[in-house]
């Protein structure tokens, strides 16, 4: 089992950043890759990015591509995705996700991310 613990959400206005962290802990040796997903009042849940467990290698969604950055230190620090230039789509509940390659097995409670306008 593999436990996430999401942080770092809020209300912040159009252009602002945030900096979401996920706490990994658990059998991290069954994942090879970690990533965050989002989910917009009444719609499904989307991709954003995606990373590799040892950190070297990253995708994105191409709605935050140039925005937003993945990344982590090791196998034991937390995932985080900075947020930059943050636009009102952009609003949110946010989600890390564990998994091996594309297939997400874990997912975190997840955190709010308002952007106003």
């Amino acid at each position: 089992q593999v436990q996430l613990v999401e942080s770092g959400g809020g209300l912040v206005q159009a252009g602002g950043s945030l900096r979401l962290s996920c706490a990994v802990s658990g059998s991290i040796f069954s994942i090879n890759a970690l990533g965050w997903f989002r989910q917009a009042p009444g719609k499904e849940r989307e991709f954003v990015a995606r990373i590799s467990r040892d950190g070297g290698n990253t995708n994105y969604a191409n709605s935050v591509k140039g925005r937003f950055t993945i990344s982590r230190d090791n196998a034991r620090m937390p995932v985080y995705l900075q947020m930059n230039s943050l636009r009102p789509e952009d609003t949110a509940v946010y989600y890390c996700a564990a998994g091996w390659d594309n297939s997400y097995n874990y997912l975190g409670q997840g955190t709010q991310v308002t952007v106003s306008s």
